[in-house]
């Protein structure tokens, strides 16, 4: 047995001008003498056993505490915001929670942690970099290879976009075992798709109303294509940073959407004044034709008081005709005479009144004195 024999010659280990392979050791260095490290290790074990002697009992006293450490170094915690995922041989297992786990130990067994609540930005179109005079500032770097994307009426849109995604929780193993370079995989499947979306879409509708539906449009599609691929991948967000136009037609660009922005004021007001009108006119009408109806309510209701009243003179008239047509007189005589200057000559007084007396003088009788000195 090798290990009885401590001071064998020239075994295979045995250190020389050439190591077992024929060579001599690279870098000019002797390899270790794994003799002597058995030897050593040897040593040391039979000071630990009783009697300083190493046999059966001990080789099992030794066999199970180091099996016990073995199987003891298979306990692992996770943390709150990661999930582990055990493998045996190499083969997925399952994925284990928050807290305090176990898996069998190296080699039998491996753990690979995830941290599945962190969120992960990718930039396309641009790279944001610290200055390096200034950390707090960050400076950005445009990538037109990224950022220059074709049009649906064949213009040019400089596009610069934000991915924000995280490891999908519920599918954790997905994205361990499926996708070698995630980021780099996330980064082409939302260029791709923004591409997609740029290249149906006409220019003048990007820069101006769709810019705010092309967000979650790319972020379904870039979920669905991931989806596709089981890449374990969620995608939280996609932010629409710029779209601008080439350098060489920016003015004009910026005149159109200038223009777009004044005809959409223009509309408002004219829709705050027509939801202001209209109600008034709305309210106006109403009140007329209430008025009206008023109106009509108050004729009608005349009418038939006088009917009414027609008919119960008509009942006093059949009744006593004569004292009727009197008082009929006498009601008509008055309403005639109400508002007129009137005379009353009592033909029976008995002194009676000069035929050719001005009576159109006594009806308007003479100023006061006082009246006739101012007027002189």
């Amino acid at each position: 047995m090798p290990w009885s024999n401590q001071t064998g010659g020239g075994g295979p280990w045995k250190p020389g001008p050439k190591g077992p392979w024929g060579q001599g050791p690279s870098g000019g260095s002797t390899p270790p003498d794994l003799e002597e490290l058995l030897r050593r290790s040897q040593d040391k074990l039979r000071q630990m056993m009783p009697g300083g002697a190493l046999g059966g009992r001990g080789i099992l006293v030794f066999g199970a505490i180091a099996l016990a450490a073995w199987l003891s170094s298979g306990f692992y915690t996770v943390g709150p915001n990661e999930v582990g995922l055990n493998m045996v041989f190499g083969k997925y297992e399952k994925k284990t929670t928050p807290g305090l786990n176990y898996n069998w130990p190296y080699p039998i067994g491996a753990v690979n942690k995830l941290k599945v609540t962190d969120r992960n930005s990718i930039e396309i179109g641009f790279v944001s970099r610290e200055d390096s005079r200034r950390s707090s500032v960050q400076t950005q770097v445009d990538k037109p290879e990224e950022s220059l994307m074709l049009t649906g009426d064949e213009n040019i849109a400089d596009v610069k976009f934000r991915v924000i995604w995280q490891i999908d929780p519920v599918r954790p193993e997905d994205f361990a075992f499926n996708v070698r370079e995630p980021r780099e995989t996330v980064k082409a499947v939302a260029e791709s798709v923004m591409r997609e979306i740029v290249g149906r879409t006409p220019i003048q509708r990007i820069l101006t109303a769709e810019r705010k539906v092309i967000e979650p449009a790319a972020q379904d599609l870039t979920q669905k294509v991931l989806n596709d691929y089981k890449a374990g991948v969620l995608i939280l967000q996609v932010q629409l940073l710029s779209v601008d136009p080439p350098e060489q037609v920016i003015a004009s660009f910026r005149d159109v959407t200038a223009a777009q922005q004044d005809l959409d004021r223009l509309r408002n007001e004219a829709e705050a004044y027509a939801n202001r009108v209209v109600p008034e006119a709305r309210g106006d009408a109403a009140r007329i034709v209430q008025e009206a109806e008023g109106y009509r309510e108050q004729t009608v209701n005349q009418a038939k008081g006088q009917t009414s009243r027609f008919d119960q003179v008509y009942q006093q008239y059949v009744k006593a005709p004569e004292v009727t047509r009197e008082r009929l007189y006498l009601e008509t005589m008055e309403r005639v005479f109400e508002g007129s200057n009137k005379v009353i000559v009592d033909q029976n007084g008995g002194t009676g009144v000069v035929p050719y007396l001005p009576l159109q003088g006594l009806s308007n009788p003479a100023p006061p004195a006082a009246a006739q000195g101012g007027a002189k």
